[in-house]
């Protein structure tokens, strides 16, 4: 059994919400659209020279002069202007072809209807919470000698051993805008004219926000059944 890491291909994309779409049966299904690409090919990582096979993405067009003089070099290899989202997916590069600066990757050339896909974004910020919102704690409660305290966690540590508070104890603090992925969502439909994919389910992030979708590693899996 090999412990090596897979990586599969990815584009990189821009939340657009949540709708429902309909079955030939009849049933309704909930569906977050993602506009995914085109995306352009900015570098391109080898393993004989970088150590690892990747390549970087530039998705969401940006006015040239809004980024500074080290970015207009970068932008300007792959010839085709500055972009807002730019990211880096690790991929088999050689074995998808995927080696030209400049190249237009589409949704449509990189994934189809039915399979399972990843979602990466960072979630909506909550601003300051408590640890009953944040994290779902019970409380205290609300008889028995409890005053002005029925949303507070309680003890938190011990006290001459080991006298201190242990690390990741829940407490309040920043609610969200963290780094989330959705996993395993099945792709309900591909617009490709439109450079929409509908997946079903919700995914991280505001409208607006932007998104990278990979594809599942149990994709595999499902071909294998079938």
């Amino acid at each position: 059994m090999s412990n090596e890491r897979k990586f599969t291909e990815g584009l990189l994309g821009r939340k657009l919400g949540m709708t429902q779409v309909f079955t030939s049966e009849g049933e309704c299904i909930p569906v977050t659209a993602i506009e995914l690409g085109p995306c352009f090919i900015l570098d391109v990582k080898e393993s004989e020279k970088h150590g690892y096979s990747a390549v970087q993405l530039g998705f969401g067009t940006k006015k040239m002069q809004r980024v500074n003089s080290p970015e207009k070099g970068h932008f300007a290899r792959a010839g085709k202007g500055a972009f807002y989202h730019v990211g880096e997916i690790r991929c088999d590069v050689q074995g998808l072809g995927w080696t030209s600066l400049g190249q237009e990757l589409t949704v449509g050339e990189v994934f189809k209807d039915g399979e399972l896909v990843n979602v990466s974004g960072v979630s909506k910020g909550r601003g300051f919470a408590g640890v009953v919102k944040r994290f779902k704690v019970k409380g205290q409660p609300a008889t028995r000698g409890t005053h002005e305290t029925r949303r507070n966690i309680g003890a938190i540590g011990q006290r001459k051993f080991p006298g201190k508070v242990f690390k990741n104890q829940k407490m309040p603090g920043h609610m969200g805008a963290e780094c989330k992925t959705a996993e395993n969502l099945r792709v309900v439909a591909i617009r490709a004219e439109d450079n929409v994919m509908l997946v079903k389910g919700g995914i991280p992030g505001h409208k607006g926000s932007f998104v990278m979708v990979k594809k599942s590693l149990r994709n595999k899996n499902l071909e294998q059944a079938a």
